[in-house]
């Protein structure tokens, strides 16, 4: 039986010894085969090339789509809950109400609301207010433990805001300035609709790694978004 037979036979891996036979066949030089062996060497050096750089960039980019879904979800939760054309008065019961479901990790009341943001420079940009209890604030780690400048503590009880490191920047603020918030949906007088404005105290500034969150979110605390957005 020849060398080819046994080995073929002996097993169809993928490192068999009839591929390493015809592997080293076709890399080995010969007098009158130089040319065709450089050629091979370098098709397989191509090919292993070609196929470490995919898995270096497969892994880069599931890395990278697992830190993204991480910090979105981390600040936006998996699931939104809001009622269709009405205020969601039982917001606790709701809440409870999920969190007694199976696989639920925790549910957390919201207020949110978009205003015009102020500050020392510039005119003022976008931001989305977020009503939230400093318990619940404590649960979405991903602020809670990126917290920059100031403190969480006595969240509930003052009327300080927390807001992201770039929004910050972009209107000149720091620690212990005060923060401009302007809504449109402000308080009905006989000569139309008033915007409503309030300075709030930057009492802690965030950055969770997302240009898009560390420049438009302000957490603002439960009782005091109620009472800016008359809920």
């Amino acid at each position: 039986m020849s060398e080819a037979a046994t080995a073929a036979r002996s097993g169809a891996g993928a490192f068999s010894g009839f591929e390493r036979m015809v592997a080293w066949r076709y890399l080995r030089s010969r007098r009158k085969e130089t040319v065709i062996s450089v050629i091979a060497s370098i098709s397989f050096l191509g090919i292993m090339l070609g196929v470490a750089t995919l898995i270096v960039v497969m892994a880069v980019m599931n890395g990278f789509r697992a830190e993204l879904l991480t910090r979105i979800l981390g600040v936006n939760g998996h699931l939104i809950v809001q009622p269709l054309d009405s205020p969601l008065e039982d917001y606790a019961q709701v809440a409870s109400r999920i969190n007694g479901v199976s696989g639920v990790k925790y549910a957390i009341p919201l207020i949110d609301g978009q205003v015009l943001a102020q500050g020392n420079v510039g005119g003022g940009t976008g931001a989305l207010v977020r009503g939230i209890r400093g318990e619940d604030l404590g649960k979405i780690s991903i602020v809670s433990s990126n917290i920059k400048q100031g403190t969480l503590d006595g969240f509930d009880t003052g009327e300080g805001v927390a807001i992201g490191k770039r929004m910050a920047e972009s209107l000149g603020l720091v620690l212990g300035d005060t923060i401009t918030l302007i809504s449109p949906d402000g308080d009905v007088t006989p000569l139309g609709t008033t915007p409503r404005m309030k300075g709030y105290k930057v009492a802690a500034i965030f950055e969770v790694g997302m240009s898009e969150y560390d420049s438009s979110i302000v957490y603002m605390p439960f009782s005091e978004a109620q009472l800016y957005f008359n809920m």
